[in-house]
């Protein structure tokens, strides 16, 4: 079996709340399912949570250990900043 990548979790994610918003299945198999996309959501947590890291680190400035923090623009150009900040 393949390693399981973000993206194929969060296809499972969507099938699941797919399945839980238009299948009238009972109240134990809702649970299951409910429960299967709480263990998935944090296997995909757990993995942006990881990626920020390593973005971070490879962002750190080498010589003051600086972390410079641009807005991430996207291809069309528009900014992806955050306006919490």
């Amino acid at each position: 079996m393949a390693k399981k990548t973000f993206e194929m979790a969060m296809k499972q994610l969507e099938q699941i709340v797919q399945d839980l918003e238009t299948d009238d299945m009972p109240l134990e198999k809702a649970i299951k399912k409910f429960e299967e996309g709480i263990k998935i959501s944090k296997y995909c947590s757990e993995k942006l949570d990881e990626s920020e890291k390593r973005i971070t680190l490879l962002m750190r400035d080498s010589s003051g250990g600086k972390v410079s923090e641009i807005p991430f623009v996207s291809e069309n150009g528009i900014s992806e900043k955050n306006d919490d900040d």
